[in-house]
């Protein structure tokens, strides 16, 4: 009688610990205060600082943002809606001419117009919230790659004032690597704040270069069309992102 060997099945194998490390490995930053001065050192969570920088998704939730945020004003009259043509202009045959029959063909002056724009196209696309997520933690990481993304302690403004927030601006001019944030005329910085400040965003709304936002609103499409990222109490604001990412 021959015996059959029996193997046993291996248990699936438990999470290692190179990809536990992984996925808590964290990145190294610097800390600086309203006048330029480092403060701390922070780390930040590699799924949103350092991802995978996917071009093509990018490109789709932009694209597909820009689109949901089109006003259609543009607008042309087609043959149906323009005025006129209730009567042929010349009988069928007998003239010597081509046959009409209405003024509103497009191919007369005052006439319909083929082809042209219209307010009722639709330019607006569906993105879920996976894909925007991924799309921000990417333009976040390439911004980071880069170097343009400053972590700042706080803002502290008693009252709204433009003159110390252009003061605030020129002590983050200090730190190596920003020293256009200053001077920069067009789309020089997207400030993250972690929760509402309407003191901070009265203080830098006069100042056509700089756009204030609260992390939770942060988007791919603004991160891109801004020079420079300021992201304040970036504890409460990486914990907002972090969030996103689930």
């Amino acid at each position: 009688m021959v015996e059959k060997k029996v193997t046993a099945k291996k248990a699936p194998a438990k999470t290692t610990a190179k990809k536990v490390a992984a996925a808590t490995s964290s990145l190294k930053v610097s800390v600086y205060d309203v006048k330029g001065k480092e403060v701390r050192q922070l780390d930040l969570p590699e799924n949103v600082f350092a991802a995978p920088i996917n071009r093509t998704l990018v490109h789709q939730v932009v694209t597909s943002m820009e689109g949901n945020a089109r006003t259609n004003v543009a607008h042309t009259k087609d043959r149906s809606e323009v005025r006129g043509g209730g009567k042929k202009p010349w009988k069928q045959k007998g003239t010597g001419r081509a046959r009409h029959g209405s003024r509103r063909s497009p191919i007369w002056a005052g006439g319909g117009i083929t082809f042209g724009p219209r307010n009722d196209r639709d330019f607006s696309k569906r993105i879920n919230k996976k894909m925007r997520a991924r799309a921000l933690a990417a333009v976040l990481s390439s911004k980071m790659k880069d170097g343009q993304i400053l972590f700042v302690d706080t803002f502290d403004f008693s009252e709204p004032k433009t003159k110390e927030a252009k003061a605030v601006l020129l002590g983050l001019s200090k730190v190596k690597g920003f020293e256009s944030l200053a001077d920069r005329k067009n789309n020089a910085a997207l400030i993250a704040l972690g929760d509402t400040n309407s003191n901070t965003k009265k203080s830098f709304s006069n100042m056509g270069n700089v756009l204030v936002t609260e992390s939770r609103n942060l988007n791919p499409v603004d991160v891109l069309n801004y020079r420079f990222v300021v992201i304040a109490n970036p504890e409460s604001t990486i914990e907002a992102l972090v969030a996103r990412m689930k």
